[in-house]
């Protein structure tokens, strides 16, 4: 299994860190873009930089459009963005492709793969939730940070964990991130 996994500059550095992570404990081949803005938050908010997601992905420059992630013909099962910033969201709803973040997501969709999006913005205006409902009738899956309570979290990792385990759920992705309902 091939997911790509794409960190903008909204915060919630620590969901896309925690996806990688998990997707690489689980023997899942990463491949991983942020943008600047994206490398600026894992460093501010979780103390790590690139060469940190380096162990865990194969970490491509944003501005590389001739990385492996920007053609269709690069077989993947799917896509995530998280988090996925306002402008990141705005850009994805207009296929806009001008980057290779973007460009991914962009093939991904047109591909037909799973492609699914975390944005972590609060509040969001009407502007915000028409990307959202354009994406979603695209086929895109819209996933807001919107973590449960029902597991009974005790830490901010937990809370993650649970963010984390719901994307890796979309793919089908056996994990034990946080104790299901009724578990």
């Amino acid at each position: 299994m091939r997911i790509a996994v794409g960190v903008t500059g909204a915060s919630g550095a620590i969901y896309g860190y925690t996806v990688i992570k998990a997707l690489y404990d689980l023997g899942i081949e990463v491949h991983a873009v942020y943008t600047d803005m994206g490398r600026k938050v894992l460093e501010y908010e979780c103390g790590h930089n690139i060469e940190v997601i380096q162990k865990y992905a194969t970490v491509y420059d944003n501005a590389d459009l001739f990385a492996p992630l920007a053609s269709g013909s690069f077989k993947m099962n799917g896509m995530v963005v998280v988090p996925c910033s306002m402008h990141t969201l705005g850009a994805l709803a207009g296929a806009s492709g001008r980057d290779l973040l973007t460009r991914a997501a962009d093939v991904t969709l047109k591909e037909g793969r799973k492609l699914v999006v975390v944005p972590r913005e609060t509040p969001v205006t009407p502007i915000h939730l028409e990307n959202m409902l354009r994406l979603a009738r695209s086929g895109v899956v819209v996933m807001p940070a919107a973590p449960g309570f029902y597991h009974k979290p005790v830490t901010v990792d937990d809370i993650v964990a649970f963010m984390a385990g719901k994307i890796l759920d979309i793919f089908a992705i056996e994990h034990t991130l946080f104790k299901r309902w009724g578990n």
